[in-house]
């Protein structure tokens, strides 16, 4: 029981740690990466669809990125849902691409995402220890019922916090590099 409890609890941890990355990698940096782009939401026809399913996109330039819709309809729909982001990015629409020439970042704008980005981190700090609450709070209730034994159950609390050590330092490694790629000029 104890061990099907911390398996339980290492793969939580790490699908947030995966939500990281993908959160982290959606954050502007000074050189263009499709990412960016790929989960916006486009209303297509009634529906909400990802960019990333109805465009292939390419990245000719570090400050380029290039939409090649695969329905010539659909263009007018990506420019519009990329206006809309929250991403302040401007398309222009040729009649067969959509290009978005990303500028230059200002000093100002990179403090901004760097703050962003130890947000994203905080954020997924208290994720994973909502989850270790709840796995902490399982042992307890297993302990109660006799299925796990006092012992089991510090080892478990023991086993969560090392664990949840090792995942902030994973954290904090990734918050850093990206950091650091932000504030690159």
């Amino acid at each position: 029981m104890k061990l099907k409890i911390l398996k339980d609890v290492e793969e939580k941890m790490e699908m947030v740690l995966l939500r990281l990355e993908e959160d982290l990698n959606k954050v502007r940096t000074g050189r263009a990466h499709s990412s960016l782009v790929e989960s916006i939401k486009v209303s297509y026809y009634g529906s909400e669809v990802l960019i990333k399913e109805l465009a292939s996109i390419s990245v000719p330039e570090p400050s380029l990125i290039q939409l090649s819709p695969f329905d010539k309809n659909s263009i007018g729909d990506i420019e519009v849902a990329i206006r809309n982001s929250d991403l302040g990015l401007t398309p222009t629409n040729d009649g067969n691409f959509i290009r978005i020439n990303l500028p230059a970042l200002t000093e100002e704008r990179r403090i901004e995402l760097s703050k962003k980005v130890k947000m994203i981190g905080e954020e997924t700090k208290v994720a994973l220890r909502n989850i270790r609450k709840d796995t902490w709070s399982e042992a307890q209730k297993e302990e109660k019922v006799g299925k796990v034994t006092e012992d089991d159950k510090y080892q478990i609390e023991k086993e969560l916090n090392d664990l949840i050590e090792r995942m902030n330092k994973k954290i904090g490694e990734l918050v850093e590099a990206k950091e650091n790629e932000v504030m690159k000029l």
